[in-house]
């Protein structure tokens, strides 16, 4: 060292020593960037896991606290994307299947019809037959999706594996699931529009408990709302016991009584076993249903009576596919194109499939069972005509 240290005298301050001169302030230290702590020996690495906290409530839940991981809109997004990229592809795809299997997998005949067959047409067509069947699969899905889901919601939390169904209710969104409903509600037959009333009771949870605090005035509510129910079907329900409708009679009677008690929860044991059934069911049924969807035609059904002006004529029976001013093109409905010159067609008539002829004889206040509330309010404005003879003579 270069100097000794200075001793202040025992008299202190003024005890005539000399004091030692002041010290500058030493300069803060700069702020050093925290140096991370070395991780334990042993350890794995020095990232922490995830908590209990930020483990997702089932295996498909990717949102985590902290982060960067796809949220709740984010999958609603994604699922909305796939929603609208499935409502234009699919159809598109029905309709070429409906073309190839109209024209009897021949392909020449295929490319007739694309060639004539326009695509509003084919969009018409596919949603006038199709819209029943994407109804049914919607409603269905909501139901039993929002079952499920309640369900699953009060199982213990390292248990909530949550049903495909119950995934695709919970990111649907509301406007969506009424749509279906209003669809469902225009384009079933009334034969099934019962099933509605329990279906929309499970995909919204409604449950006699919202009607009323008090268990009196709850059962008479529902005793009120089953009676009205039973008072407007009453004169069809006797007319199916007196025709042995049997079926007719369960699907009028029994979906309103479904309703007081379909909205869950279910018992924890059946709920996986329930939701893999349903799935597998749900996707046969679809597969089934979608079949008369493929094979309905696109084109109109007729019977072109041909022939010279004054020798013999003939029916043909099939579907107009152009008309120029030469031939009249006609898809049989035996199969084959037939050109039927059009100097010699005499007469030709509209007639309907056999899928369209009523199979029961009841009637919801003039409104068949077997028609819709469109088709209903439409017969109201053009009544049907009676099939002409040439419809019923022609095999």
């Amino acid at each position: 060292m270069t100097g000794a240290p200075v001793v202040r005298p025992a008299g202190g301050p003024d005890g005539g020593g000399a004091l030692p001169p002041p010290r500058a302030p030493a300069p803060p230290p700069e702020p050093a960037d925290p140096v991370p702590e070395a991780p334990a020996p042993g350890a794995r690495d020095a990232t922490p896991g995830p908590t209990h906290a930020d483990e997702p409530v089932a295996w498909y839940d990717r949102t985590r606290a902290g982060g960067g991981h796809p949220d709740k809109a984010q999958r609603q997004a994604r699922a909305s994307q796939s929603f609208w990229t499935a409502a234009v592809g699919v159809p598109a795809v029905f309709s070429v299947l409906r073309l190839g299997v109209e024209a009897g997998g021949e392909l020449q005949t295929t490319l007739l019809l694309v060639a004539n067959v326009g695509p509003v047409n084919l969009l018409a067509g596919f949603l006038t037959t199709a819209a029943r069947l994407l109804s049914t699969a919607l409603v269905a899905v909501f139901a039993l999706g929002a079952v499920l889901g309640v369900s699953v919601d009060r199982l213990p939390p390292g248990t909530r594996r949550r049903p495909l169904f119950s995934r695709w209710a919970d990111l649907a969104p509301t406007w969506l699931v009424v749509a279906s409903f209003l669809l469902a509600l225009v384009t079933w037959p009334l034969l099934y529009l019962p099933l509605l009333i329990p279906a929309f009771a499970a995909a919204f949870q409604l449950t006699p408990a919202q009607l009323h605090d008090r268990v009196a005035a709850r059962v008479l509510l529902v005793a009120a709302l089953l009676g009205g129910y039973a008072w407007l079907l009453l004169p069809t329900l006797l007319d199916a016991a007196r025709q042995g409708e049997l079926l007719a009679f369960v699907l009028l009677a029994v979906p309103p009584v479904l309703a007081v008690g379909i909205s869950g929860p279910l018992p924890g044991a059946v709920i996986r076993p329930l939701a893999s059934v349903t799935e597998v069911v749900m996707l046969a049924t679809l597969v089934w249903a979608s079949l008369p969807v493929i094979s309905t035609p696109v084109l109109p059904l007729t019977v072109t009576t041909v022939g010279p002006e004054n020798g013999p004529t003939e029916d043909v029976r099939g579907h107009v596919v152009t008309t120029d001013d030469v031939n009249m093109v006609i898809l049989q409905e035996r199969g084959g194109v037939r050109y039927v010159p059009v100097d010699q067609v005499r007469a030709q008539v509209l007639c309907p499939s056999e899928e369209e002829l009523p199979r029961h004889r009841l009637r919801i206040h003039d409104f068949h069972v077997e028609d819709s509330l469109l088709e209903g309010l439409g017969r109201r404005v053009r009544p049907v005509h009676r099939i002409d003879a040439a419809c019923r003579a022609v095999g």
